[in-house]
């Protein structure tokens, strides 16, 4: 941020706004984490950003000093005219509201980038950066990497947890970091401490960088196979396995038995030590080959 730019502390006091606890707003006030969250998205001019979350645009000013295009959804209908005033002039930073998770991406990059004087041009390279609630995050993160096409890299600002969960190996996995390392490669990047948000969180939190394969981590299964034994697997985490998949695909332990012991796994063994192709030759076992 420039010695221009107002900080987010200025904005809140010019335009007497009160952050909403309801939508997990904290905003990220220390411009020191803000220089690095924007440098770890490896921005050049030839870069579409799509950023979920900019609050008042402390980070927005950062990307859009790097990348040819920025993109912001902001849920707060009372941050945009806010975020358009301060961005008027920068044509090639737009603000939309909406919910993330009820818009397609490729469409809204598609409409965003239309010019005036054509129809809109959709781009099948962007990125995506976004400080995300806890209570969205999951959520946000499938929609995301779902994205027919995805993005080639998103850098996330989460809970300290959360990112540990993410970045979690055989032996400590959970449904959430299944999901994304299927998708992508996550990295756990600096820490950022309470005390450089505003309001201050209860927890820490950490940036994560995750970049996106070219193809799953599993890719001779079908995906909606992947993910319905993974959840099986993972319904009652505290079980063996034979329990859980009995629960959670509606069939006999001597079934669940079977299908792992024909995948090379031992029936005994929990959802958290499974490994990816693990799971996906599990997957295969049970809905047949793909």
């Amino acid at each position: 941020m420039n010695n221009n730019t107002p900080s987010p502390i200025d904005l809140l006091r010019r335009h007497n706004l009160n952050l909403k606890k309801s939508l997990g707003q904290n905003l990220l006030i220390d411009a020191s984490h803000l220089t690095r969250i924007a440098a770890a998205a490896d921005l050049e001019k030839t870069d579409t950003v799509l950023e979920i979350g900019p609050g008042l645009g402390a980070l927005t000013h950062q990307l859009a000093e790097q990348a040819g295009r920025v993109i912001a959804v902001e849920l707060d209908q009372r941050l945009i005219p806010i975020l358009r005033a301060e961005f008027a002039g920068r044509p090639h930073v737009s603000f939309v509201h909406g919910d993330i998770l009820e818009l397609t991406l490729p469409e809204l990059l598609g409409t965003q980038l239309s010019s005036p004087a054509g129809p809109p041009t959709a781009t099948a390279n962007y990125k995506v950066v976004a400080n995300l609630p806890y209570y969205i995050t999951s959520a946000v993160l499938r929609h995301v990497l779902e994205s027919l096409p995805p993005p080639t890299l998103a850098v996330l600002l989460v809970q300290q947890e959360v990112a540990q969960r993410m970045v979690a190996q055989p032996g400590a996995m959970s449904m959430l970091a299944v999901s994304v390392q299927f998708y992508a490669c996550p990295r756990a990047l600096q820490r950022i401490p309470a005390g450089a948000f505003l309001p201050r969180p209860k927890v820490d939190s950490r940036v994560v960088r995750l970049d996106v394969r070219p193809q799953p981590a599993v890719s001779d299964v079908e995906p909606a196979h992947f993910f319905s034994t993974v959840r099986a697997g993972f319904g009652q985490r505290r079980k063996q396995l034979r329990n859980s998949l009995s629960a959670g695909l509606s069939c006999t332990k001597e079934q669940a038995d079977h299908w792992l012991t024909a995948s090379g796994i031992d029936p005994r063994r929990r959802a958290e030590t499974l490994s990816l192709p693990e799971w996906g030759m599990l997957a295969k076992t049970v809905y047949g080959s793909a």
